[in-house]
């Protein structure tokens, strides 16, 4: 086994591809096209990533994304609309793996490393803590957000909204009702090829909208276009009398939908646009696509409760080498150095 680093994605060699299959099952934040278009358009300034690897001839046993800011720190490879982080990594002998992972990060010479955001019991990441810290790191978790969810449990949608506060129920059926009959409106669900065209529909929409202008369109646009690819994109638009007013970008793959992205035309609250197109959604989610589980993804927003049943939790964990890290390691890096090379 050796170390060897990657600037890009598309450097990794093809039995790479074994281990983004299975990471996009727990989440797409640690998919191929989430990480490729991170670092194609989601990297600021003075930002660079490396993928740091365990190879074994020609497979890949372990992927640790991360990015450099300068200085001796590395972070997690992440965007702001990162929800969950974790690295990459085989089931087979996953221990000394991680060893032979961390003993080349020591022999990099960095002193420190953030991870977020986390789950608090990633299986693969308190293996990656303990071996960090047998190397003569500090480890450390911190409180970063909360995260709600819902699982479905095989519910129909209208054994969901039976569950869900009568106020929100009761809302929704009273609005839709006022809509339709003073205004008329329509809903068009687009998904997979047919969403990347429709995009210019969701900015409008966000343009309209309570938030400030999209910061991050590129990557917005970009990561679309790139889940598309495999089906993965929703895009539902609410109009009335022609005119987009409430949008919003669900992505739903391996039985999770993931609400991304909303927005609603303020000139239409009063209508509550953005709950009638949610409700649309979860209706089309859980009788249509049949999905296991709901995704709200970040933050802890009171709304998200209305629609969630269960909140998580996504922790930092930050580890600081100390100063005399111990003697297995010291003994087994200059083995490290002599095979630590960038791809």
């Amino acid at each position: 086994m050796k170390l060897v680093t990657y600037h890009a994605v598309e450097e990794l060699p093809e039995t790479a591809d074994a281990l983004f299959a299975e990471a996009d099952k727990q989440s797409m934040f640690l998919s191929r096209p989430w990480l490729e278009n991170l670092t194609q358009t989601g990297l600021r300034d003075g930002e660079t990533a490396l993928f740091a690897c365990v190879v074994d001839q020609d497979s890949v046993l372990a992927i640790l994304p991360l990015m450099t800011r300068g200085g001796d720190t590395w972070y997690a490879l992440k965007h702001r609309y990162t929800s969950l982080y974790s690295l990459l990594l085989t089931d087979e002998n996953r221990q000394a793996i991680l060893d032979y992972l961390v003993q080349g990060l020591v022999a990099s010479g960095l002193d420190a490393f953030l991870f977020e955001p986390v789950c608090e019991n990633d299986v693969g990441l308190g293996a990656l803590r303990a071996s960090m810290e047998s190397a003569g790191f500090t480890c450390h978790q911190s409180f970063r957000f909360y995260n709600w969810v819902h699982s479905v449990r095989g519910q129909s949608y209208r054994e969901y909204m039976a569950s869900r506060p009568a106020r929100l129920r009761n809302t929704i059926e009273r609005k839709k009702r006022k809509l339709q009959r003073e205004q008329g409106y329509e809903i068009r669900l687009l998904s997979g090829d047919e969403v990347p065209p429709a995009m210019p529909h969701y900015h409008a929409v966000y343009s309209a909208s309570w938030k400030a202008n999209e910061q991050y369109s590129d990557f917005l646009d970009g990561m679309v276009t790139a889940f598309s690819k495999s089906g993965w994109s929703r895009l539902a638009v609410l109009s009335i009398k022609g005119k987009p007013a409430a949008a919003q970008l669900w992505l739903v793959k391996h039985g999770r939908a993931s609400i991304f992205r909303l927005a609603y035309d303020e000139t239409w609250r009063h209508y509550s646009v953005g709950s009638i197109l949610t409700a649309y959604l979860m209706e089309q989610v859980m009788d249509t696509e049949q999905v296991e589980e709901i995704d709200f993804l970040t933050g802890n927003e009171a709304y998200k409760q209305d629609w969630m049943s269960e909140r998580r939790e996504r922790w930092a964990l930050s580890c600081v080498k100390r100063q005399q890290p111990i003697r297995r390691f010291e003994l087994l890096s200059g083995g490290i150095r002599r095979v630590f090379r960038r791809g």
